[in-house]
């Protein structure tokens, strides 16, 4: 299920890729859902009010999406540096089968974003001598500073995530004070 979303606004601040959308928790919007655009993954909702939402953009250089190479498999993590029109793979070892034009999809590990929408492309690779890593730079599919509309990707209906499931089993385990008092009532 998704909501279609319109981009309202945009942080003013240099070092913050954030945008605004129009739908908000009267909407069901909440923090941590993934927002596409027509092309790929933009980011994912950080807070939200009654008729708004404030989105992270995957550029942001705190952001990071779990990602797989499309052509094999091969899994790895692509961080935001702050550049709009670039992102990193990190950690990849210099032995690994990836090259430029490779599509990046997400991996949906993490339960954060849903598997298999197209992220990246890969646009560069440097192997330096002697270094165990290679620097991978990749180009955002999605139009991060150029969409107007987005789409709010909700999870599946009934199937509780990581944390519903915690909180579930937190709310079915009594209390030390609770245990104690109904053995003695018994």
């Amino acid at each position: 299920r998704v909501v279609v979303a319109e981009v309202v606004g945009v942080s003013p601040d240099p070092f913050s890729h954030e945008v605004i959308i129009n739908k908000g928790a009267r909407d069901g919007v909440q923090a941590g859902q993934a927002i596409l655009d027509a092309n790929g993954l933009m980011g994912q909702v950080l807070y939200t009010a009654a008729f708004t939402s404030r989105v992270l953009l995957i550029s942001d250089s705190s952001h990071a999406v779990p990602v797989e190479v499309l052509r094999n498999g091969l899994r790895a993590i692509l961080l935001g540096n702050g550049d709009i029109d670039q992102l990193e793979l990190v950690h990849v070892p210099d032995t690994a089968d990836i090259r430029e034009g490779d599509v990046l999809v997400s991996s949906g590990l993490g339960g954060r974003f849903p598997k298999g929408y197209p992220v990246a492309e890969v646009s560069d690779i440097t192997k330096d001598p002697g270094a165990p890593f290679v620097t991978i730079h990749a180009t955002p599919m999605a139009r991060l500073s150029r969409s107007k509309l987005v789409l709010v990707v909700f999870s599946e209906a009934g199937a509780a995530g990581p944390e519903e499931l915690y909180d579930q089993q937190e709310e079915n385990v009594p209390s030390a004070g609770e245990a104690v008092t109904d053995g003695e009532a018994n």
